[in-house]
This record gives C-alpha cells, sequence and structure tokens, in this order.
C-alpha cells in the first residue's frame, strides 16, 4: 500500500497530460514521457516506492511483446520477405554498425555500441502505422518499405533482450551466456511452438465454450504471464514468453478478441512504463549538455536517413520514394527506450551518454509527426524526379480522360470500388477510378479496367481526372477523413457535382452531408434493408410496397433506421466511436420535471438529442412534435452522442 499514493499520482498526472497531448495530435507516449520527467527524482521529486512502481510497469514490456507476437503472421512475412528480411535487416546492422564505430572511435565498448546501436535503430511503430493509416499511405510504395522496416525492428527486440545482459559480464561469461541464452530460447521456442499450436487452438476452445468474457480475460493472461515466467524461469527474458504466448494464439481464431480484451492493460501499463523512463532523464544534466544532446539528435536523424535513403535506393526504390522511407524512418521509437532501461539497469553505458540518447530519443519522437507532415514538401524540393513522375502520372491520368465528358469518378478502386466500375460498364456509362495501390493498379489495367493510379485526395489528381466535366464523383473507401478532404476539393473545383460517399454505418452521415456528399450510404443500413427486403418478401408483403417503403427510408436520410441501443457485448474500437449517434429510453416517473411539459418547452434538441419516439402505456404514440406533452409513465426514446443523452436525461428528471 506504500506505493498507492505514487501511483494515484502517476494515474492523474498521464491522465492530465494524455488528454493535452490528444489536444495538439502528439503521440501520448510523450505525455507519460512528461509526467515522468516532472515528478523523477531529477525534477520536483515526487515519487517514494519508485523500485514497486518500476517493477509494475516491466509488465507493460510484456504486454506490447504480446502484442507484437499477435501481429507476427508466417503469411505477412512471408509476403513482405525482401522488404522485412532484406531492407529491415539491412538497416539494423547497418545502424548497429555505425553506431559501434562511432563509439568505439570515442572510447567506449563495442558492447556499448550494439546496445546503444540497437536502440537507436528502432522507429515508433505505433506512431508512424498510426500516421499511415491517417494519410492513407499504407498500400503506397514507402508505405509498404515503412511498414516492413518497422516489422524486422519489432522482431529484432527479441534477440537484443537476450543477448544485451550478457554485455556486463567478462568476454568468456559473456560468450557462454550469450550461447546458453539462444540455446535456450531455441529450445524453448521450438518446444512451445511445436506443441503450444496444438493445444493453444483446443484450449481456447474449451475456454469459449464458457461463453463467459472473465473468464476469457482471465485465460489470456494466464497464458501471456505464464509463458512469460516460464521463460524468465529458463533464464530468459519476461519479454520473450509475452512474444511467444502472442506467436502462439494470433494463429487461432481468437486473435482479434484476445487482442481488444489485451489492450486496456496493455496501454494503461505501458503508460506506466514510459513514465519511468521519463523519472530517469536527468533534465539538470541534459540542459548542462545542451550541444551534445543536440548532437546526437542530429547524428540520430541525419545517420539513420541517410542509411534508410541508400539501402532503400539499393533495392530499387525512386529517389523520391526513397526519400520519404528515409524521412519516416529517421527518428527514434518507443522499443529504443525498453533497450535504454535494460542497459541503465545493466550500467552498461556512462550516465552522461544513456542521457543524452535517452533525450534525444524524446526529441526525434516528438519531431516525427512534423517530419512526416513536411515529407512530401521536402521530396519534391530535394528528389527532382519525384517532379517529373508526379507530372508524368498526372499527364498520363489527364491524357485518358482528356476526351471523357459526363462520365463517373470512382475515388477507391478496392472490392466496392471495382463492383461500382462493372455496373458503370453494364450501362456504357465512361469512369474514371484512382487508386493508391500499385499491384492492384497494375493487374486491373493490364486487364483492360479503367483505372489509374492516383490519391484522390490530392486537388491535382482530381483536376487531372476530369472532375469539372464528370456527372457524378463516387468516394468508395470507408475512410471519413480522407473523404472530407475529397469533398473540400470538389467543393472548389466543381460545387454543383453530386457526390455519393460511402461510409460504415450511419455515424458519420450528418458529418458528410454537411461536407458536401449529395448521397452517403451507410453499409449497415443498406445490408439491413435488403435483409428486410428478403424477409417481407417471404412474409408475403408485396414487393411494391417494400420497395416504396424503402424509397421513403432514404429520401429523409434513414432518420427511421438511425441508431441503435447499446449493449454490452459493443464495445468502443476508438474515441469516434464514443461520438457515435446512439438510442436511450429514459422511463418518466412520478416526479419527473418533464411530466407535464411539452417536448418544446424542453427543448431537449437544443442538447443535440432527437426524440424519435414516445411509448405511453404500451402503445407507441405519432411521432413525437414540439406539442407533445409528457405524462407520468411515459417511455421516452432518445437519439444523440452520448455526451448529449445524459445531459437530456437529466434535463428529463431532474431540472
Amino acid at each position: 500500500m506504500a506505493t498507492l499514493p505514487t501511483i494515484l499520482l502517476l494515474l492523474g498526472a498521464s491522465v492530465v497530460s494524455v488528454i493535452v497531448f490528444r489536444s495538439v495530435s502528439l503521440p501520448p507516449v510523450l505525455g507519460y514521457l512528461l509526467v515522468g520527467t516532472l515528478i523523477g527524482p531529477h525534477a520536483f521529486n515526487l515519487v517514494e516506492g519508485f523500485a514497486g512502481v518500476q517493477h509494475l510497469a516491466e509488465f507493460g514490456v510484456v504486454f506490447l511483446m504480446f502484442s507484437i507476437g499477435l501481429e507476427f503472421s508466417l503469411p505477412k512475412l512471408y509476403a513482405m520477405k525482401r522488404i522485412v528480411f532484406g531492407l529491415g535487416l539491412l538497416q539494423v546492422l547497418a545502424t548497429l554498425a555505425v553506431v559501434t564505430a562511432v563509439l568505439g572511435a570515442v572510447g567506449l565498448s563495442w558492447q556499448a555500441g550494439v546496445a546503444l546501436g540497437g536502440a537507436l535503430a528502432m522507429s515508433s511503430t505505433a506512431v508512424l502505422t498510426k500516421l499511415l493509416n491517417e494519410r492513407l499511405e499504407l498500400d503506397a510504395p514507402h508505405g509498404r518499405e515503412v511498414m516492413g522496416v518497422l516489422l524486422f525492428q519489432d522482431l529484432a527486440v527479441v534477440p537484443l533482450l537476450i543477448v544485451i545482459p550478457s554485455f556486463s559480464e567478462s568476454p568468456e561469461q559473456m560468450a557462454t551466456m550469450i550461447g546458453l541464452a539462444m540455446l535456450k530460447a531455441v529450445l524453448v521456442l521450438s518446444v512451445v511452438l511445436f506443441f503450444g499450436q496444438r493445444l493453444m487452438n483446443r484450449w481456447f476452445y474449451v475456454v469459449a465454450r464458457g461463453k463467459s468474457a472473465e473468464l476469457f480475460m482471465l485465460n489470456v493472461l494466464l497464458v501471456t504471464l505464464g509463458l512469460a515466467h516460464l521463460t524468465e524461469r529458463a533464464g530468459l527474458s519476461l519479454a520473450l514468453g509475452a512474444f511467444v504466448a502472442g506467436i502462439l494464439i494470433s494463429e487461432t481464431q481468437y486473435r482479434h478478441q484476445v487482442e481488444e480484451d489485451i489492450k486496456p492493460f496493455r496501454d494503461v501499463l505501458m503508460g506506466l512504463f514510459f513514465v519511468t523512463i521519463g523519472m530517469m532523464l536527468d533534465v539538470p544534466l541534459v540542459l548542462a549538455n545542451a550541444p551534445l544532446v543536440l548532437g546526437v539528435l542530429a547524428a540520430l536523424l541525419g545517420v539513420k536517413f541517410a542509411l534508410m535513403l541508400g539501402l532503400s535506393r539499393l533495392f530499387g526504390s525512386s529517389a523520391g520514394n526513397a526519400t520519404r522511407t528515409a524521412l519516416w524512418l529517421c527518428a527514434g521509437g518507443e522499443f529504443g527506450f525498453v533497450l535504454l532501461s535494460e542497459m541503465g539497469r545493466l550500467h552498461l553505458v556512462p550516465a552522461l551518454a544513456l542521457q543524452a540518447v535517452l533525450a534525444a530519443l524524446v526529441l526525434s519522437m516528438l519531431l516525427a509527426p512534423v517530419i512526416v507532415q513536411y515529407s512530401d514538401r521536402i521530396v519534391l524540393r530535394f528528389a527532382a524526379s519525384e517532379w517529373l513522375m508526379r507530372s508524368m502520372q498526372l499527364t498520363r491520368l489527364a491524357a485518358q480522360t482528356m476526351n471523357t465528358e459526363q462520365h463517373v469518378v470512382i475515388c477507391g478502386y478496392g472490392r466496392s470500388g471495382q463492383h461500382l466500375a462493372r455496373f458503370m460498364e453494364q450501362e456504357s456509362v465512361a469512369y474514371v477510378a484512382l487508386d493508391l495501390d500499385p499491384e492492384r493498379v497494375r493487374e486491373a489495367a493490364a486487364a483492360g479496367e479503367n483505372v489509374m493510379y492516383g490519391d484522390a485526395a490530392r486537388r491535382e489528381t482530381l483536376v487531372a481526372a476530369g472532375v469539372a466535366r464528370a456527372s457524378v464523383l463516387m468516394i468508395s473507401f470507408a475512410d471519413t477523413r480522407a473523404a472530407e478532404r475529397v469533398l473540400e476539393h470538389v467543393r472548389r473545383l466543381k460545387p454543383d457535382l453530386p457526390v455519393v460517399v460511402r461510409t460504415l454505418d450511419e455515424k458519420d452521415l450528418d458529418r458528410l452531408q454537411r461536407a458536401g456528399a449529395a448521397e452517403v450510404v451507410p453499409e449497415t443500413l443498406e445490408a439491413s434493408m435488403v435483409l428486410a427486403a428478403h424477409a417481407l418478401r417471404h412474409a408475403g408483403v408485396p414487393t411494391a410496397h417494400v420497395l416504396e417503403r424503402f424509397r421513403q427510408t432514404r429520401l429523409v436520410g434513414y432518420r427511421a433506421l438511425r441508431g441503435f441501443f447499446r449493449g454490452e457485448g459493443d464495445a468502443d474500437d476508438d474515441a469516434l466511436d464514443r461520438d457515435e449517434a446512439r438510442l436511450h429510453s429514459i422511463l418518466l416517473v412520478d416526479g419527473a420535471h418533464a411530466i407535464g411539459r411539452t417536448l418544446g418547452e424542453l427543448a431537449v434538441n437544443e442538447l443535440g438529442v432527437e426524440v424519435t419516439a414516445v411509448r405511453r402505456r404500451n402503445i407507441r404514440a405519432p411521432e413525437p412534435s414540439a406539442e407533445t406533452r409528457f405524462q407520468a409513465g411515459d417511455v421516452v426514446v432518445l437519439l444523440g452522442a452520448p455526451g448529449a443523452l445524459s445531459a437530456a436525461e437529466e434535463r428529463l428528471l431532474q431540472r
């Protein structure tokens, strides 16, 4: 209990810092590092029981390695083997070699060079993956290279965590320890992976038959921590066991459920881990040696950029793509902190060197989103061929659409986009499709499809695709942010062009309509209507009546189908889901503020909530209006976001 006040302090400070950092679109990990720096022994020294907190935070690394194991997929690795085990391997080895050579020149041991080289070789998987997703660049050439290198870096952490602890021993003992550790690792991995894959599926099937979320969660923790303990008892690290547990579960059908269940534990404990890393940062020492820190930062960014640029070019990338890849990967990453923590525990490097590298990694992660934001401008400024290539792409696109008028522009050529194109073709309607997956574009174009490589979220691409002459534009990808960018460009280029947007469900319907979409098609609602059509037809309802009902439903913007009642099985996937419109029923008991008042008098619509129905004496009343007067026993059905629903409930019951 002595550590409870410390943990409460850490949690409170972390909540505030994450709110602040998210509000300025910076990764939360930097907020955790800042909290640790401020409350640590080198600043305000507010923490007691640091050893206990540090021990708890070690489990953050365990769950992080478990998550990486879950992402470990042999088919995925095989498909990307050239990038992962070619480009990724060379990037890590080259960084290790350069750092070891530089540190050897200034008098540090090769062991310190390898350890620090491993820490500096890492880039941030969490930050860069998020940025690639947001910018729709996962399938771009540089996006594939970035993901492949990140995947190898994650895998490289495992042998580094095995090897680094032996560096504190004498050369003879070190060789013995490394050999023994590698032998143990091979034996444990062989036994667990050979027998474990067969057992894990059966065991999870037995657990899943219990149909208990608590039992499933307990089992995940048992497997993760049990294998971590097993590898620790074998003289290896906790992280290796967690990684193996993740690999085993990744081969089962329960992988995605496990990933969702473990996420809260991972994120909270990883937060505590980064707080303890922040506590290691000696701010006065760093400030006193600011030139050294800035020099390490410049060397980190410069060396990794140069190495990645050269290696990417060696693997056949164009100058522009190689420059982008190098810019994305030149900053440090969270696994660098994991390795630095291990080095600090073993005292492998001098305190000043550790502090300089730690500070440089923090600063580089702060700079990473900024570097990515300006990467296109940098590439266009310094890669002369990039202008030519982009110009050629746009010229080719413009040439193919030059004589096309009243055509359909299809943004996105995935499954939905391809189905759209086939319908257009069957009706002899001209279309132009844009997509960012070069392999998909190559194969489809070779088959005679009118699809071209281009980013629909760029103004110049839309101009080249002939938006000014098009009759309609279809956005077939379900990415709301990217769709909004396309809509913004269309509003400026051709305000009267109708735009039809696909979305997964109704939560973004109003948002996209406000952005300028003429029609928004929510997949879940349309699928429900198709199912209903089949059911009503089999129930004997005339087809004409069914079609008219659905036509009216679409005319009023799916209003009759909007929202849903939340259940225990409906997990919040992200922050956007927590703003999603949902339905909520409120019983007006005796004494409720709304009784005897009209809907207009209560003005709940001002709170961003809509009253969709009123059920009175088990009879659903006609559609409510401003004159609807509430009575005791009424059940009021509200539609709105969770925060607005809470405010409306308070107004109906308590005000």
